[in-house]
């Protein structure tokens, strides 16, 4: 329970508060009745994307403030202090509105960001986030192990024994909001349940254990327009406690753009996934001109879009010409050997330690790719009806994906990532897989499944290849010339019978009536 005043809001401890701030004005925040077993306390504070100022002081200066979506304070306590208090700003001349929460931790917890020698804060509990398309990192600062109130605590970096904080371990959390839910309530309801370390281990995953040698940088998939929630839990082995930082999250979008906002950015990923992967040429060409030109990105598109089409015609030309069965069967097998290889990275395997060293990602991506079309060399009419029933059913998945979020789009997008992002590599993959992506899952097996069977059952009585149009037609003159007792033998050739045609249009009408002959 909470009592509210103007400008102050008295917190509980362990009880979140919703709060607002106006503008240009602040609030300030109380908590009183700290039990005497509490060593330190943090407060946090977030917001859905408007920035919120904490602060130590009522005026906010240098090492004593921070401005974020997502902010915290730490408090180390003095021996008979029972309570505290803080203040909560607007910087951007905006009223904010938020949600906040005071949590206590004994003496035994260790003490997130208490070896901080990288931000502003002396004791910085905060992650620090920041997000491009394609890839979102978090930062954060050493711990420390706890001590009593009033007590000095351990240096940080003096020793490495099993007395100091390198013995602490740091587990990273990652909690999914609800799929297409862009909502406050939705964010608020989930931060409750990650603020908390208890609460987090239960709902959220984790993703690794670093220890105090490790980099306190870790790099993740952007998956723009869907929620998420990092959190970093620091452990003390010994005496078996925790401690949470700051929770963060994300969208890795903009709510305030217009363009490539988090409500348009459906449109965007699926025509990029629709020009880039189904069509070897253009989506080598979409790598090719991105990675080595600065050209606009409808203006990439486009271009994508025509070489797909020349591509596609050339291709096209190739067997109507010659008849290259070869040709059409190796890009076929390309292309699902390439959405075969990216739905296998697409699973937990490719967070791999082992998958980090590009080398021997793209060896084994490519292993993956060349080793389908081995099966349509044998098989090229089975072969290109799997292909047209499983990447047909996939441009489907595409298609929704315009108009509703679903994971499957990063499929294909995912390894377009790593081909245009150099540090791609060391971010996890990890994407949610909800509702709706259960139910595009059932609508790509049953599409592919059925358009496989209906293929081959209308094929079974037809050429394991449909033939050349060219030559059959060369095949077929051959023949007429060489069987005098076929009559189309006898038939003039087509020129001929052009020009007798264009003769017999010209030639002048004979007058009507009847007609008698001379007799002499």
């Amino acid at each position: 329970m909470c009592v509210c005043f103007q400008d102050q809001v008295v917190f509980s401890l362990g009880t979140f508060q919703n709060v607002s701030v106006p503008v240009n004005g602040s609030v300030q925040a109380v908590v009183s009745r700290i039990p005497a077993d509490v060593a330190f306390i943090t407060l946090q504070f977030h917001t859905q994307h408007r920035n919120a100022t904490l602060s130590y002081r009522s005026v906010p200066v240098y090492g004593s403030s921070l401005t974020a979506v997502d902010s915290g304070l730490l408090f180390l306590l003095l021996p008979s202090q029972t309570s505290l208090s803080c203040y909560l700003l607007a910087p951007d001349g905006d009223p904010v509105a938020g949600t906040g929460v005071l949590l206590p931790y004994t003496s035994a917890d260790p003490v997130p960001g208490a070896c901080n020698l990288e931000f502003p804060l002396e004791n910085d509990p905060n992650i620090y986030l920041r997000y491009n398309l394609f890839e979102t990192t978090i930062r954060f600062s050493a711990a420390n192990i706890g001590h009593e109130r009033g007590v000095s605590p351990p240096a940080c970096d003096v020793d490495t024994g099993p007395g100091t904080r390198w013995r602490l371990e740091y587990d990273v959390y990652q909690y999914f909001l609800p799929e297409n839910d862009l909502t406050e309530q939705s964010l608020i309801s989930s931060m409750e349940r990650a603020a908390i370390v208890s609460s987090m281990m239960e709902n959220g995953r984790k993703l690794m254990t670093l220890s105090s040698r490790d980099s306190t940088q870790v790099s993740f998939n952007s998956i723009p327009g869907q929620g998420v929630i990092y959190s970093i839990i620091v452990r003390d082995p010994l005496t078996n406690t925790s401690a949470s930082y700051i929770p963060v999250h994300t969208y890795a979008c903009s709510f305030t753009s217009i363009l490539d906002g988090c409500t348009t950015l459906g449109e965007s990923l699926a025509l990029l996934s629709d020009n880039s992967n189904f069509t070897l040429k253009s989506f080598f060409f979409f790598v090719l001109i991105t990675r080595t030109t600065m050209l606009d990105y409808n203006i990439r598109l486009t271009l994508t879009a025509v070489m797909g089409v020349v591509g596609g015609v050339i291709l096209v030309m190739t067997w109507w010409r010659f008849g290259s069965v070869m040709a059409c069967v190796v890009v076929v097998g390309l292309i699902l050997g390439f959405l075969v290889s990216s739905i296998v990275f697409f699973t937990p395997l490719g967070d791999l330690a082992v998958f980090r060293n590009d080398v021997v990602f793209w060896l084994t991506f490519s292993c993956i790719v060349l080793v389908v079309p081995l099966f349509f060399i044998r098989f090229p009419r089975e072969g290109n009806i799997i292909t047209c029933g499983v990447v047909g059913a996939y441009t489907v998945v595409l298609a929704v994906n315009a108009y509703t979020y679903t994971s499957l789009s990063y499929i294909t997008l995912d390894v377009l990532k790593r081909l245009l992002n150099n540090n791609f590599s060391r971010a996890f993959i990890t994407v949610p897989l909800q509702n709706i992506d259960f139910i595009m899952i059932t609508v790509w097996v049953v599409l592919a499944v059925s358009g496989i069977v209906v293929q081959l059952y209308r094929e079974r009585s037809r050429p394991f290849f449909p033939p050349s149009p060219y030559v059959m037609w060369c095949q077929e003159r051959e023949r007429r010339k060489t069987n005098v007792l076929d009559p189309s033998h006898h038939t003039p050739a087509f020129p001929a019978r052009l020009l007798a045609r264009l003769r017999q249009l010209t030639r002048p009408a004979e007058p009507a009536g009847e007609r008698t002959p001379l007799l002499l």
